[in-house]
């Protein structure tokens, strides 16, 4: 350890953090390109080729050129996928609106007991309703 001075094992843990940072830029640039909808195939493929025969220089020109739009990607991404668990989670709890199992089932003893419905009446439309 005495022959590589801490300047150096500074200057080689810098290279190899820029490397790696490198490397998360590249792929970003990459699933922007597929993920962009108003690129026609040959722009996709186009790009993808720029960005990996000149990795570089692609991927400046590309965030200079394409920069914003990969910021409203993300932002668009994003709330598309809070929309969809939102409306997973209302489904999975029953208050998209609609009358959860539990009130139907509920509704449906209410006019077994009452007599407006027969056991069997009840028993299928508590199947269906469970199905």
């Amino acid at each position: 350890m005495d022959d590589y001075p801490l300047l150096n094992l500074f200057l080689t843990m810098m290279y190899f953090f820029l490397w790696v940072m490198w490397f998360f830029l590249l792929f970003k640039v990459i699933t922007d390109i597929f993920r962009d909808d108003s690129l026609s195939g040959w722009a996709k493929a186009a790009w993808l080729i720029f960005a990996l025969l000149l990795p570089f220089i692609g991927v400046l020109v590309y965030l200079i050129a394409r920069g914003r739009g990969m910021g409203e990607r993300d932002v668009k991404q994003v709330k598309e996928q809070e929309e969809a668990f939102r409306k997973y989670v209302q489904k999975a709890a029953g208050s998209d609106g609609s009358q959860s199992q539990v009130d139907e089932l509920a509704k449906l003893s209410e006019l077994k007991n009452s007599g407006h419905l027969t056991q069997e009446e009840f028993d299928a439309a508590k199947a269906k309703l469970l199905a």
